[in-house]
C-alpha cells in the first residue's frame, strides 16, 4: 500500500561523456559546494580583518588538496586496504585496472569523510604557516563552513546511488533501482539535512554571538566536529555497511572513526563554556 509513495531513484550519475572522460553529478555538486564555502569564507575573512587576495587564493589550493587527498587516502586505508595495498598506483590516479589488464577512467571513487577531515586539518596547518594567519582562526572559520560542504557531498552520494540506507517500509523510502528493488532509508538526505542545520547553527552563533565565542578559540571547531560526527554516528544505524568486514563489528568503521572526533569536540565546547562562565563571574 505504501509502494505508491516510495521514490524510485534511477538517476544516471553521468551528465555527459566526451570519449573516456565523463562529467558526473558527483564532481559537479562537490565543486559547487566548495565554491560556495569559499565565497562565504571570504566574507568571514573580511569581517575578521585577515582578508588578502593571496590568502584566499592559497586557501582554495590547500583546502582542495587536503580534502581530496585526505578523503582518498582515508578510504584506501580504512575501507579498502586489502585491494589498494596491492594496487598502490590506483590510490593516486583516476583509473582502475580491469580484468584484461587495461586501465579505465573511473574518476576517484572512494572518498572517506574522516580522512577528508584529517587531511583538511593538516593542510590548514601548512596553510597558516604560509600566509602567517593564526591556525586557530583559520580552523574555526573552516569549521563553520565544513557542515555546508558535507551537505553537498551527501547530495553527491545520492546522485551516485551510493552510501545507501538499510531496507525500511517508511513511506518516504527510496528505491535505488541501480542497486536493487528494496525500499531503503534515504540516508544521504538525512545526513545532508542535518549538516545543513549544523551549518545554520554555527553560522548564527558566529553572526550573533561572536563577542562571546570568538574566532580563534577553537569553539567553532569543537562544535562542528562534535555535531557532524555525532550525527554521522547515529545515522550509521540507517545505512548499509560499506564493506563486508564491518558486518562483524559492534560499531562499523564509520562509527569507530567518529568517536575520537566526538570526544575532542566535547572537550573544546566545554572548555570554551567554562572560560565564558569564569569571565562572567568576575
Amino acid at each position: 500500500m505504501n509502494m505508491i509513495l516510495y521514490v524510485n531513484w534511477d538517476i544516471d550519475p553521468v551528465i555527459f561523456s566526451l570519449g573516456s572522460v565523463k562529467l558526473q553529478y558527483y564532481g559537479l555538486i562537490f565543486v559547487t559546494g566548495l565554491v560556495l564555502c569559499y565565497y562565504i569564507i571570504g566574507h568571514i575573512y573580511k569581517k575578521e580583518n585577515i582578508y588578502t587576495p593571496d590568502a584566499m587564493e592559497k586557501l582554495f589550493i590547500y583546502a582542495v588538496l587536503g580534502i581530496f587527498g585526505g578523503a582518498r587516502l582515508g578510504h584506501c586505508l580504512f575501507y579498502d586496504f586489502e585491494y589498494f595495498s596491492s594496487h598502490v598506483i590506483e590510490i593516486f590516479i583516476p583509473f582502475k585496472e580491469n580484468a584484461n589488464g587495461v586501465y579505465e577512467f573511473i574518476g576517484y571513487k572512494g572518498l572517506a569523510s574522516h580522512g577528508g577531515a584529517i587531511g583538511l586539518f593538516i593542510s590548514m596547518l601548512l596553510y597558516s604557516r604560509k600566509v602567517h594567519i593564526p591556525f586557530s582562526k583559520i580552523i574555526d572559520i573552516i569549521a563553520i563552513l565544513a557542515p555546508l560542504g558535507g551537505a553537498f557531498i551527501r547530495i553527491s552520494n545520492l546522485m551516485n546511488s551510493e552510501i545507501i540506507g538499510r531496507p525500511t517500509d517508511l513511506p518516504w523510502a527510496f528505491i535505488f533501482t541501480q542497486v536493487d528493488d528494496l525500499p531503503r532509508h534515504p540516508s544521504q538526505l538525512y545526513e545532508s539535512l542535518c549538516y545543513f542545520i549544523i551549518f545554520l547553527i554555527a553560522y548564527s552563533i558566529y553572526k550573533y554571538k561572536r563577542h562571546l565565542f570568538k574566532i580563534g578559540s577553537y569553539f567553532y571547531f569543537g562544535l562542528s566536529i562534535f555535531a557532524i560526527f555525532f550525527v554521522r554516528f547515529l545515522l550509521e544505524y540507517t545505512k548499509e555497511n560499506q564493506k563486508g568486514f564491518e558486518d562483524s563489528l559492534f560499531f562499523n568503521m564509520g562509527q569507530l572513526l567518529s568517536i575520537p572526533f566526538i570526544l575532542i569536540g566535547i572537550i573544546l565546547i566545554v572548555r570554551n563554556v567554562m572560560i565564558i562562565r569564569k569571565k562572567g563571574n568576575k
